[in-house]
C-alpha cells in the first residue's frame, strides 16, 4: 500500500494527460507502462518483484478498459538506432543444473554487466576447455529476455559451451540498442567494441574457455555489433551470427542509421573499407566466416542489409572463387526459407545466408518467453551453433 500511495500523484498526472491527449490521437501504452514502472521504482518498490508487477498491470490493464490507453502491436518501440516491439521480459530458467552469474567489466570506455550461463556440465577444475558465445541483445531487450527468446542456455546445455550475455546500459542508450552506428563504436580499442570484447577475454580467462571456439551472435542492434566486433577483432571471434542486422560501416550517426535501416544496402565504397577496415587488424588471414538471417517483410531493418552483410563477408575474404548453392525449404512450424551457402575449394562453408520468407523483424525459431521471437522457425539458434561448430578454425571438419 506504500507503494501505491507514492504512486497515486504520479498516476493521477499521467490519467490527466492521457484524457487531454485521448481526442488527439490513442496513447502509447508502453510510455505509460514506462511511467508508472519508473514511478515505482521511485516510490522504492522492486519493479521485477512479483508484488510490483501485478499492481502495474491493475493500474495498466484499468486505463486501457477506460480506453486512455492503447498499445501498438504492429509499430516498433522508440527507436535510437535499431529499434524492436515491447514484449514482457521473461526470467532465465537455467536448465538441468545449470548457473547463471552476473557479472561487470569495466574499461576506459565505461562499464557494462553482462550475464554468463554456465551448463550444468562444465567443471571448473577438470576436463576439456569448451566453447564460449557472446550474444547481444537488440534494443529493449535484456539478458534474461534475450536469453529467454533465442533459447541459447538450453543448447549450452546440449552441446556444452558457455554463453555471455552482455547489457547494454541505459545511460549509454535510452533504448537499450547498441551503438552500432557511432563513428567511435565501430573501431577496435574504442568505445562499445572494447567493452565487449574486453569483457570477452576477461571471462576466457577466468573460465576454461577454447580460445579456438569464441564465436558473437546478436539480433539488430546487437547483429550490428556482432558484424563489427567481427571485422575489428577477427582473432578473437571465430565466427559470426547476424540475425536482422545491419553490415560494417552502414551509418555514421542517427540519420544515417534511420536511411540504412529503412533503404537497406550499403554505402558507396563500403566493400572497400570492410577488406580495410578502419582501424589496424592484426594479420588475422580472411574475412571471419558469417550466418545470416533476415525476414524479407521486415518492416524495422529492410531484407537489403542481410544481403548487404554477405557481401561485404565475400569481399573480406581471400577467396575469389566460392562455390555457391541454395536450398529453399519449409520449417517445422510452417515458414518457409531459402538458404544459400557460400563454400570455398575445400567445400566448406564460411558463409550462409538464410532469408526468411514472410518474417519480420523477429528471432526465427525463437520462443514466447521472450521478445521479438517467431516461433514458426526455423531455429536460427541450432543452426548457429551448427555453423560455428563447423568452421575450421573453430576444430571443425
Amino acid at each position: 500500500m506504500k507503494i501505491l500511495d507514492s504512486l497515486s500523484d504520479r498516476l493521477l498526472r499521467v490519467t490527466s494527460l492521457s484524457r487531454k491527449l485521448r481526442a488527439a490521437r490513442p496513447v502509447n501504452a508502453d510510455g505509460i507502462a514506462g511511467t508508472i514502472h519508473r514511478a515505482l521504482s521511485s516510490a522504492g518498490g522492486d519493479t521485477q518483484s512479483g508484488q510490483v508487477s501485478g499492481i502495474a498491470r491493475t493500474i495498466e490493464k484499468a486505463l486501457s478498459a477506460a480506453g486512455l490507453i492503447q498499445r501498438h502491436t504492429g509499430a516498433p518501440a522508440v527507436i535510437e538506432g535499431v529499434s524492436v516491439r515491447l514484449k514482457p521480459e521473461a526470467s532465465p530458467v537455467p536448465s538441468r543444473g545449470g548457473k547463471v552469474v552476473n557479472r561487470s567489466f569495466t574499461n576506459d570506455a565505461g562499464t557494462r554487466n553482462y550475464q554468463l550461463y554456465i551448463p550444468g556440465n562444465y567443471s571448473a577444475v577438470s576436463g576439456d576447455e569448451v566453447p564460449m558465445i557472446v550474444m547481444l541483445h537488440g534494443c529493449t531487450q535484456s539478458p534474461d529476455d534475450f536469453a529467454a527468446g533465442t533459447q541459447m542456455n538450453a543448447l549450452a546445455e546440449q552441446y556444452g559451451f558457455v554463453v555471455v550475455y552482455p547489457a547494454q546500459a541505459a545511460n549509454a542508450n535510452g533504448s537499450k540498442c547498441w551503438n552500432w552506428f557511432r563513428a567511435e563504436d565501430q573501431r577496435r580499442d574504442s568505445g562499445e567494441p572494447s567493452l565487449i570484447a574486453g569483457l570477452t577475454q576477461e571471462v576466457a580467462s577466468l573460465y576454461r574457455i577454447d580460445r579456438r571456439r569464441i564465436f558473437v551472435a546478436g539480433l539488430s542492434a546487437g547483429a550490428a555489433m556482432a558484424v563489427i566486433l567481427g571485422v575489428t577483432y577477427p582473432e578473437l571471434y571465430a565466427a559470426v551470427g547476424a540475425h536482422s542486422g545491419l553490415p560494417y560501416a552502414a551509418a555514421h550517426d542517427v540519420s544515417s542509421a534511420f536511411s540504412a535501416m529503412k533503404s537497406g544496402g550499403a554505402p558507396a565504397g563500403l566493400s572497400s573499407r570492410f577488406s580495410r577496415p578502419r582501424a589496424p587488424v592484426p594479420d588475422a588471414g580472411p574475412g571471419v566466416p558469417t550466418i545470416v538471417f533476415h525476414g524479407d517483410a521486415d518492416s524495422t531493418v529492410a531484407a537489403r542489409n542481410g544481403a548487404a552483410i554477405v557481401e561485404s563477408t565475400i569481399a573480406a575474404t581471400d577467396q575469389q572463387n566460392l562455390r555457391t548453392s541454395t536450398h529453399r525449404g519449409v520449417a517445422s512450424g510452417g515458414r518457409t526459407y531459402s538458404r544459400t551457402v557460400y563454400a570455398d575449394a575445400a567445400n566448406d562453408a564460411i558463409i550462409e545466408h538464410w532469408v526468411l520468407h514472410g518474417a519480420g523483424h523477429a528471432w526465427s525459431g525463437g520462443s514466447d518467453s521472450g521478445s521479438y521471437t517467431d516461433p514458426s522457425g526455423p531455429d536460427a539458434s541450432a543452426e548457429m551453433i551448427r555453423f560455428f561448430y563447423a568452421q575450421k578454425r573453430a576444430g571443425g571438419a
